[in-house]
């Protein structure tokens, strides 16, 4: 026993003093002080536990990576629109009565995109509705196909949309493809290999350009874009995998929701993927229309109509939207600021469906506000949880909300997805982004808001049917809890700032 000990003891008392130099660094260099807190008192109180963890979550360059992307984005703006987007005069033209004059002002300059009319978007709920029309899409692309996904699988979905793009790089059609680099880390060499043999330039996205950086798993690229010709786009939840087709017990049926786009906002869509893909590959990708170099967004309600399409397609609208992109190296945050402004313009309701309820205060806080002054706000959240940390933690929020008169709804039938934020009964926005600390801060994410009657009244249906298919939370659960579970509650929403 003491020779155990003396081999023992000196290991103990190393973890700990790592312990403690990790906690200074997390305190130095971690950009939120709650995330600051929750790693150093965990460093210092379970270094056995934490010090792997901070190795791949919390260890980061990230400032100069931050300096770097955000010069690059200014100068590809500047490049490939010599005339600067007039996110004022774009404004003009959106009917501020349905949502609201300074909203309108605060989310054009916060993402640093124009509203922009002309627009037709339709909701594709669930894998298969999304999927057809992204493969439709790719089947009728004459000039580029655009792709880029946070999962890419090689399993017989993935393997469709390999065969799909190759046939139309055989075809003469340019492909870009984007992933990212830790979401897709178990995507086999010879998927990559049999896209670019095709001709298709494939590359993966990475914090670092020099090398792919196994031991940094933040700010990863968790959009999911697809667009063609610069006609239709798409964007929401689904990554490529079969699981977002419901083939993955115990998770399945998946619920997710992607939009389809039409219309002069698609070149903002677009835009948002050629800022990853320079990012990624410091090249420019060659598209015949728009081009690059001249792309000229329209600017009030004489902008061109969208493309001609088919007899068994939507009508072109006069659909007003724009896009928001966001992630760790803006000079705001983007993502927080869109919710809570959002939050905040609700007049009547704001209805959120989101996998991860871990919000941080601020968009808290305007959550609680909104129900204390009379708007129906509803959170719907899974029943089945994906991550065990994160779900304990979205139970402790789910709870603490319903003081505040928020209604939490929880999907039964399998696991939900979707991200989708829906204001009063006039604008509703749909993408990529959680309710979570790691979409607000950690990761490179995409929204597209809508402003149109007819389609919030599109999306309404399709959340109440949801609604309909969930069971609403009660206050008595939590007191019902044994004090085990209320206490691993309490214990992972310590960790709410870094998961």
């Amino acid at each position: 026993m003491p020779f155990d000990l003396l081999h023992v003891a000196p290991l103990v008392l190393l973890a700990h003093i790592l312990g403690i130099i990790a906690a200074a660094h997390a305190i130095l260099n971690t950009r939120t002080s709650q995330g600051a807190i929750a790693w150093a008192v965990s460093l210092v109180a379970m270094p056995y536990l934490t010090l792997v963890p901070y190795l791949f979550l919390g260890r980061s360059k990230f400032a100069g990576y931050a300096d770097a992307r955000r010069v690059e984005n200014e100068l590809l703006r500047t490049r490939a629109h010599p005339q600067v987007w007039d996110t004022q005069a774009s404004s003009a033209g959106v009917p501020t009565q349905q949502l609201g004059s300074r909203l309108v002002q605060s989310l054009t300059r916060l993402g640093g995109m124009p509203f922009l009319p002309g627009n037709t978007v339709r909701t594709l709920i669930n894998g298969t509705a999304t999927f057809e029309a992204i493969f439709d899409a790719i089947e009728n692309a004459r000039r580029y196909v655009i792709v880029q996904f946070f999962i890419v699988r090689d399993d017989p979905l993935g393997a469709m949309l390999k065969d799909a793009l190759i046939a139309k790089a055989q075809q003469g059609v340019r492909v870009y493809f984007l992933y990212d680099s830790i979401g897709s880390f178990d995507l086999p060499h010879r998927y990559v290999a049999a896209l670019r043999a095709a001709g298709i330039e494939m590359h993966p996205f990475a914090t670092n350009r020099r090398f792919v950086n196994r031991l940094q798993l933040n700010f990863r690229n968790h959009r999911k874009i697809v667009s063609v010709d610069g006609e239709r786009a798409f964007v929401g939840g689904h990554n490529v995998g079969v699981e977002y087709l419901g083939a993955k017990p115990p998770l399945s049926p998946w619920r997710d929701t992607h939009i389809e786009v039409r219309g002069p906002v698609v070149a903002s869509i677009q835009f948002v993927f050629i800022e990853d893909w320079y990012w990624a590959t410091q090249q420019l990708p060659e598209f015949d229309v728009p081009a690059v170099e001249s792309v000229d967004l329209p600017r009030d309600e004489r902008a061109d109509p969208p493309a001609e399409h088919s007899a068994n397609e939507r009508p072109a609208n006069n659909m007003h939207c724009i896009v928001l992109p966001s992630g760790p190296a803006d000079k705001q945050e983007t993502c927080s600021l869109f919710f809570v402004e959002a939050i905040n313009a609700a007049r009547e309701r704001i209805w959120i469906t989101t996998p991860y309820l871990v919000p941080d205060e601020a968009v808290f806080a305007a959550l609680r506000l909104a129900a204390l002054r009379g708007v129906d706000v509803r959170i719907l959240i899974p029943s089945r949880r994906d991550h065990r940390v994160v779900f304990a933690a979205s139970k402790l929020y789910a709870y603490d909300s319903l003081r505040a008169g928020i209604r939490v709804f929880r999907y039964q039938p399998g696991f939900l997805h979707q991200k989708v934020v829906l204001i009063d009964s006039s604008a509703a926005a749909i993408g990529s982004a959680n309710l979570d600390n790691r979409s607000f801060r950690l990761n490179f994410e995409i929204m597209v808001l809508t402003v149109d009657r007819g389609f919030a009244l599109e999306v309404e249906t399709m959340l109440l049917d949801d609604f309909a298919e969930s069971r609403e939370i009660d206050r008595n659960e939590y007191r019902q809890s044994s004090a085990l579970r209320r206490m691993l509650m309490h214990v992972a929403r310590l960790f709410s700032p870094i998961l």
